[in-house]
C-alpha cells in the first residue's frame, strides 16, 4: 500500500477543483456586468443589484486569497474537501442568483433580487458559518489573527441575513448592501496586505 500524498502534493490538486468553482462564480458575474453593457435596455438595472455584484465578486476574491492559508494544512481528509469544495459552491450560487438565465417573469434586476432574495440571503448567511469553521480549520494561531471580532461578526451577519429574507423593504436592502460592502472595503485595509 502506498503512503497517502504529502499536503504540498495534494492541496494544488484540491485547489483546481476549488478554482474551478470560483472561477465559474467569478466568470458569471463579469458576464452579467458585460451583458448589461451589451444590452442596457434589456432589463431594468437595480443599484441594489449592482452593489450585491460588486459585493459578491469580492468574497469570490476574498474566499480565493484566504484558501492559500490552506497549504498549512497537513491531514486532508474527503470531509474537509468537501467542506471546501461546498463552500465554493455557495459563493457561486450567490453569483448564479445575481445574474438568472431570464428575467422574463420579472420587471428587472431589482424586482428579480426581491423575489428570489430569500434563497440569495439563505445562502448568504450559510457563508458567514462556512467562513467561521474555514478559519477554526486553518488552526488556532489564524484564528487568533481575527481577535474577538469574528465572535461579532458570525452572528450579526447570520442575523441580517435572517431580516433580509423577511424584509421585503428596498431601503433596507439598499442600506444593507452598502454596510456589507464598508465592512469588506475595511477587511481589505486591515488585513489583506499581507498573508501570515
Amino acid at each position: 500500500m502506498e503512503p497517502p500524498p504529502l499536503a504540498d502534493q495534494l492541496f494544488p490538486h484540491i485547489r483546481i477543483v476549488m478554482g474551478m468553482v470560483v472561477g465559474l462564480g467569478i466568470t458569471r458575474i463579469l458576464m452579467g456586468a458585460a451583458s448589461l453593457i451589451q444590452h442596457p435596455n434589456r432589463a431594468r438595472v437595480s443599484l441594489i443589484h449592482l452593489l450585491w455584484a460588486v459585493s459578491i465578486l469580492v468574497e469570490l476574491i476574498f474566499f480565493w486569497w484566504w484558501q492559500f492559508e490552506l497549504f498549512a494544512i497537513h491531514d486532508w481528509n474527503f470531509g474537509l474537501f468537501l467542506f471546501v469544495v461546498g463552500y465554493a459552491v455557495v459563493l457561486f450560487l450567490l453569483a448564479a442568483l445575481l445574474f438568472p438565465d431570464s428575467l422574463a417573469e420579472y420587471e428587472g434586476y431589482e424586482d428579480f433580487f426581491l423575489k428570489r432574495r430569500r434563497w440569495f440571503f439563505a445562502l448568504f448567511g450559510a457563508t458567514f458559518v462556512f467562513d467561521l469553521i474555514d478559519t477554526l480549520t486553518k488552526g488556532e494561531e489564524h484564528f487568533a489573527r481575527f481577535g474577538l471580532e469574528y465572535y461579532v461578526q458570525t452572528p450579526i451577519g447570520v442575523g441580517f441575513s435572517v431580516a433580509a429574507i423577511w424584509n421585503g423593504d428596498r431601503r433596507f436592502h439598499l442600506a444593507l448592501v452598502i454596510v456589507h460592502l464598508l465592512y469588506q472595503a475595511s477587511w481589505i485595509v486591515r488585513l489583506f496586505y499581507t498573508l501570515t
